[in-house]
């Protein structure tokens, strides 16, 4: 995730400093990557690269130099998964990689383990602090740890962390939901920022024969894709000139591409694959209209990204994406899974050119003002200064 990346390094220039680790490999070719997460990846301590010896090894060190936090990191993947053995399973590859990063941490002098994302590496953190008791504390994106808190085990991570921050009010909602009272001090809302220097308006590409449509993310049900497939059919069979690119990939793709296949339009929906933050501004200044009509989300980076240039965006009421956009104010909102709202939002603003042009700036204004790199990570600065021991 470059959006992380770029935080990071904003941290770094503040004076912080920031070791990095992550359970898995970036998932593309590092051709593919830009040039500073290629350095970054270079840098960070990637747990399965160390693959069986590099485990053995932890479980040897930690046996030897901390007995009592080996047992007691054990007996807990045991405690929480009950009866349930997959969840045992999976908690045992959760205390394992714990192990390597909690080895790696004191190779590293380091005392506190932040997390990005409070799923699967957050478990990893929370054995982290079980085992060998450094200072925790998750940023919480959401909505997957939601949907399954007990199984995510986010009542426990809530309770073992020193904060947790939230990017954006939804979040903390769904945190206090889960935890007492007394835990809800612990929730400190830091939105996402991004670098609107690099995303500012481009000069709008030539004039195309079609009206472009724009979704990016993650190729999963979640994003609504395969509704946005049903309204771009829906709107040319109106007689209208569009045209829909997709861009990203995942679990999903054949789906889509079948989807895409079988409706009356499939020479007029593109799927260009993953892209990189080298390629994609050049993507979304071709865009008339980016449309994101997710079912369930955290914050999307990729509207903050284009609002920043300008591009008017259409999306729905979930999340935390009221905060974002205000709808007719900064940016389009229609009612999740509801066709007809889609289809009819999206002709509004084929309909409307100086709407268009009112959304993309007031979108950019927005952005500027809330969703801004280096005044938000000044904010996240501030939580560490002062909740960090």
């Amino acid at each position: 995730m470059i959006f992380v990346v770029r935080e990071v390094a904003a941290l770094r220039e503040l004076g912080f400093r920031i070791e990095t680790a992550s359970i898995n490999p970036p998932d593309r070719a590092p051709e593919q990557l830009t040039a500073l997460e290629r350095a970054e990846a270079e840098r960070t301590f990637c747990v399965k690269r160390h693959g069986a010896r590099g485990a053995a090894a932890a479980h040897l060190r930690t046996l030897a130099t901390d007995f009592g936090g080996y047992w007691r990191g054990l007996w807990r993947a045991f405690a929480l998964a009950g009866l349930d053995l997959r969840r045992l399973f999976f908690n045992l590859m959760y205390w394992t990689e714990a192990l390597m990063v909690g080895q790696w941490m004191r190779r590293m002098g380091l005392r506190h383990l932040h997390v990005h994302l409070a799923s699967q590496a957050a478990s990893v953190g929370l054995f982290v602090h079980f085992v060998f008791g450094f200072g925790y504390s998750i940023t919480v994106h959401g909505p997957d740890e939601f949907f399954d808190s007990e199984r995510q085990m986010l009542a426990q991570k809530i309770a073992a962390a020193d904060f947790l921050c939230c990017i954006s009010s939804f979040t903390r909602s769904q945190l206090m939901m889960v935890s007492p009272h007394a835990q809800w001090t612990k929730f400190l809302v830091a939105p996402l920022g991004i670098d609107t220097e690099i995303f500012a308006p481009l000069p709008k590409q030539a004039t195309q024969d079609s009206f472009e449509i724009l979704c990016v993310g993650r190729l999963t049900k979640s994003k609504g894709q395969l509704l946005l497939i049903d309204a771009v059919e829906r709107l040319a069979q109106q007689g209208r000139s569009i045209r829909l690119c997709l861009v990203g990939t995942g679990p999903d793709e054949a789906a889509l591409r079948a989807h895409a296949a079988r409706s009356a339009i499939p020479e007029r929906i593109v799927f260009e694959g993953a892209v990189n933050q080298d390629c994609i501004r050049n993507i979304y200044a071709a865009a008339d209209v980016l449309c994101l009509p997710s079912f369930a989300e955290g914050l999307p980076v990729v509207l903050m990204e284009a609002m920043a240039m300008e591009i008017p965006c259409v999306s729905t009421y979930v999340a935390g994406i009221p905060e974002l956009i205000r709808d007719v104010v900064d940016g389009l909102l229609a009612p999740a899974s509801d066709l007809d709202a889609l289809t009819q939002t999206l002709a509004r603003l084929m309909d409307d050119a100086e709407l268009r042009k009112r959304l993309g700036r007031n979108g950019r204004a927005r952005i500027v003002e809330h969703y801004n790199l280096r005044p938000n990570v000044q904010r996240l600065a501030a939580i560490f200064t002062e909740r960090v021991r």
